[in-house]
């Protein structure tokens, strides 16, 4: 249902952010992550001070998806569990990320829409970039950067490519260590 609810707030952004232009206000922009598993949810701390409030790792996690559209470009991610709960989904695999405060690797996703409801510019553009990942994290640069410049040039509007375009140039002046495991570790929230 969070999948959904937010999949929804994204179709209803459009025409709101129409009438606020038309109005001449600021456009909203949002950003949702999306994780699943064990939590606390319900009223929290002492006689003197209480909130209704959700804790645990599985939040913590969310929030860090949260933090990341803003670097991937997208407006939703969410992670390998909640991917794994709604299949009924199309997703664009964005990366596998170590987030802040955690030693194990998270694979994160953007999701696309219904399975069955994309058409065949998604279907070529997802297997390009499928291709361009796994060149990628391969450490093929030459061929991973000119897959992503290709990408660039027929979706210009994804920050994706052009992170991972960056992505590239950097390694090849700084390259990962023997035996990366083409995880991408995030320092800040």
């Amino acid at each position: 249902h969070a999948l959904q609810a937010a999949m929804q707030m994204m179709r209803e952004l459009k025409p709101m952010n129409e009438r606020f232009v038309a109005k001449g206000w600021p456009e909203v922009d949002i950003g949702i992550g999306l994780n699943s598993g064990n939590m606390t949810v319900g009223n929290m701390g002492s006689s003197f001070r209480m909130a209704y409030t959700v804790m645990g790792d599985a939040v913590n996690v969310g929030a860090r998806l949260e933090a990341l559209t803003r670097v991937y470009g997208v407006n939703i991610i969410v992670s390998e569990s909640v991917k794994n709960r709604v299949p009924e989904y199309l997703y664009r695999e964005l990366d596998v990320v170590r987030v802040k405060g955690k030693a194990l690797p998270v694979t994160i996703f953007e999701p696309i829409c219904e399975v069955g409801k994309e058409g065949k510019t998604i279907k070529d553009e997802l297997k390009f970039y499928r291709e361009a990942v796994k060149l990628y994290r391969a450490q093929n640069w030459d061929s991973a950067e000119l897959q992503f410049l290709n990408l660039q040039k027929c979706y210009p509007a994804k920050t994706l490519y052009v992170m991972y375009a960056k992505r590239i140039a950097y390694f090849r002046k700084n390259p990962p260590p023997d035996g990366w495991d083409g995880v991408f570790t995030y320092e800040t929230k």
